[in-house]
């Protein structure tokens, strides 16, 4: 059976690589790339890698030729990731592919996440392709808090126009372990999966996570999403993609991210990781 990952030089993409590898032949593994370059270690363990952008429908078709299983990371080009994933379903159709999971949002097809449009319309435009399918959820990553560790640990507060939201974030790691179980087992054809961590944390929670790490406490400090725009303009971003941060916010406010369901930790077999341990390890 080849296994077929795109994105594969991506943070997920990686890891989702890795975890194939610890049940995969490394010659039943295809890595679809941009830059042959950035998959060279990739290469090294006897991956096979194949190059492909998410724009290019005459490479990826070429790219997918032979291949059992497919799996579709969602493109990080905001405002172009539908076109990008039809292309990616559009070729697998095109070359026989007999199965393809996709890694999409939580609570797509309801939620008001600014980055949910783009995931209902691929998983739409997937039912409709006639390509057997399993659609992946993933909600918020840990990792996603790493970059404010220095400027939390240097004000001691957490700001956010998350109101009482919570979110039910999990590890890369996890998620890419759950993908790889799902890309190597039965009975997940036809199957949307929420793809969550154990628990739902309050940005309290988050700012106490925060403090367990610093050696000092950290405060959630509420804050209007308009105010969140305003500081990110003075800080020098742009008025638009600071909107689009701040609709991030109000939608975790509205509890696009607090589903809790249970399938990633029994996919992997071990309880999802604490945001504890994934600060700590940053």
């Amino acid at each position: 059976m080849t296994i077929a990952v795109t994105g594969a030089t991506g943070a997920l993409g990686r890891l989702v690589v890795d975890s194939l590898l610890t049940t995969q032949a490394p010659s039943d593994v295809v890595a679809v790339v941009r830059d042959a370059d950035k998959a060279a270690d990739l290469a090294a363990k006897g991956v096979e890698v194949r190059v492909a952008d998410y724009a290019d429908t005459d490479a990826l078709g070429k790219a997918l030729v032979g291949v059992d299983k497919v799996l579709l990371i969602s493109s990080n080009e905001v405002g172009q990731r539908f076109a990008q994933h039809r292309n990616v379903i559009d070729a697998a159709t095109s070359a026989g592919v007999p199965y393809l999971a996709y890694t999409s949002l939580t609570k797509a097809t309801e939620s008001s996440n600014p980055l949910a449009p783009e995931h209902q319309q691929t998983e739409e435009y997937l039912a409709a392709s006639g390509l057997a399918h399993t659609v992946l959820r993933n909600n918020w990553y840990h990792e996603n808090y790493q970059a404010q560790l220095p400027a939390i640990a240097e004000s001691g507060a957490l700001a956010a126009a998350v109101g009482d939201g919570k979110v039910a974030a999990a590890s890369r790691k996890d998620f890419a372990d759950g993908t790889a179980k799902v890309l190597t087992t039965d009975g997940h054809e036809g199957k949307v999966y929420e793809f969550t961590g154990d628990t739902a944390l309050s940005y309290a929670d988050i700012a106490d996570a925060f403090g367990q790490v610093t050696g000092s406490e950290v405060v959630s400090q509420p804050v209007a999403a308009a105010d969140v725009v305003a500081a990110m303009v003075q800080a020098g971003l742009d008025e638009e993609t600071a909107g689009f941060v701040a609709a991030i916010d109000t939608s975790i406010a509205e509890g696009t991210l607090d589903l809790v369901d249970p399938i990633l930790g029994q996919l992997i077999g071990r309880p999802t990781t604490t945001l504890v341990d994934v600060l700590r390890a940053a």
